[in-house]
């Protein structure tokens, strides 16, 4: 399993009127998480987008558990259990600044080339470093 953290504080702009994390902010600290991970381990959307290979969000399942507040240092933790196919599955957590769980959720990306708009399977060089993380890991 490869487990990625990535700090982010919570902006005034992102909360409701009452002060809490507005429900359809979370996606986006999602998308931080996994964009983080990928360049933790090397690589980035844009080295797949330059290679004309998108990665569009094909589902997605979130809990919330409690809510995020204006100000809060939020830890979003990554972890990508299996190695990607055509499809890559990422799951998060996501803890405030006192370590307690406030949203999991679930998502997962297909690999889409931008030419042909239909899917394809994971690129040989994105395979080849999850291979190696994966092995690092055991």
């Amino acid at each position: 399993m490869i487990v990625s953290e990535t700090k982010i504080r919570v902006r005034y702009s992102e909360t409701d009127k009452m002060g809490f994390v507005y429900y359809g902010n979370y996606p986006a600290f999602y998308e931080v998480g996994r964009t983080e991970a990928l360049r933790q381990l090397g690589t980035s959307y844009k080295d797949l987008e330059d290679n004309g290979v998108l990665m569009p969000v094909y589902d997605m399942n979130i809990k919330y558990i409690k809510p995020a507040k204006y100000d809060d240092l939020l830890t979003i933790k990554t972890f990508v259990s299996k190695m990607p196919e055509t499809r890559m599955e990422f799951e998060y957590e996501i803890y405030n600044q006192n370590n307690v769980l406030l949203n999991k959720a679930k998502t997962t990306l297909i690999f889409l080339s931008e030419a042909t708009q239909r899917p394809v399977k994971c690129p040989p060089y994105l395979q080849k470093i999850f291979s190696e993380q994966f092995k690092l890991k055991k």
